[in-house]
C-alpha cells in the first residue's frame, strides 16, 4: 500500500507540543508527592515545594492549551478526540489554578484540599498525556 500524505503523519504531534505535553505530568506528580510528604511530616517547606511545582505545571499546561486550541481551530483536526483533549487540558489548567490558590494559604489551611486537588491534577495530566499521545501518533489513521 502506498503512503499518502493524508495517512502518514496526518495526526502527528508537533515536537514542541509533544515535549510540553509530556512535561505537564512531572510537576503535577511532584506536587502530589510533596503534598503527601507534608501530610506525613507537617514540614511546611513541602507545601512551598508543591506551590512551585504547581506553577511549573501551569506554565506547561498553558502552552499545551495553546497547541490544543490551534488543533481545534484547524478544520481537518476538529473531531471528538480533539475536543475531548482540549477540554481535558483546560480542566488541568483550571484545577491547577484553583490548587495554586489553595496552596497560597497557610500550610495548615492548604490541607487536605491541596492534596485532593493535587491528586486530581495529576490524574488529569496523566490521562491527557495518554489521550494526546495515543491519538496523535505518526502514521495514525484519521
Amino acid at each position: 500500500m502506498a503512503a499518502t500524505p493524508d495517512r502518514i503523519g496526518s495526526r502527528a504531534l508537533h515536537p514542541l507540543h509533544a515535549f510540553l505535553l509530556a512535561a505537564t505530568v512531572p510537576p503535577f506528580l511532584g506536587a502530589m508527592l510533596t503534598d503527601i510528604a507534608y501530610a506525613k511530616t507537617f514540614e511546611i517547606q513541602w507545601t512551598n515545594f508543591a506551590s512551585w511545582l504547581i506553577v511549573a505545571g501551569l506554565v506547561f499546561a498553558a502552552l499545551v492549551l495553546v497547541f490544543a486550541l490551534v488543533d481545534i481551530v484547524r478544520a481537518h483536526r476538529r473531531d471528538a478526540r480533539s475536543l475531548a483533549y482540549f477540554a481535558l487540558v483546560l480542566a488541568i489548567f483550571m484545577v491547577g489554578v484553583v490548587n495554586s490558590l489553595v496552596h497560597a494559604k497557610d500550610a495548615w489551611a492548604a490541607m487536605p484540599g491541596g492534596l485532593v486537588l493535587s491528586v486530581i491534577g495529576t490524574v488529569l495530566a496523566v490521562i491527557a498525556a495518554w489521550l494526546g499521545f495515543a491519538g496523535y501518533r505518526s502514521g495514525a489513521r484519521a
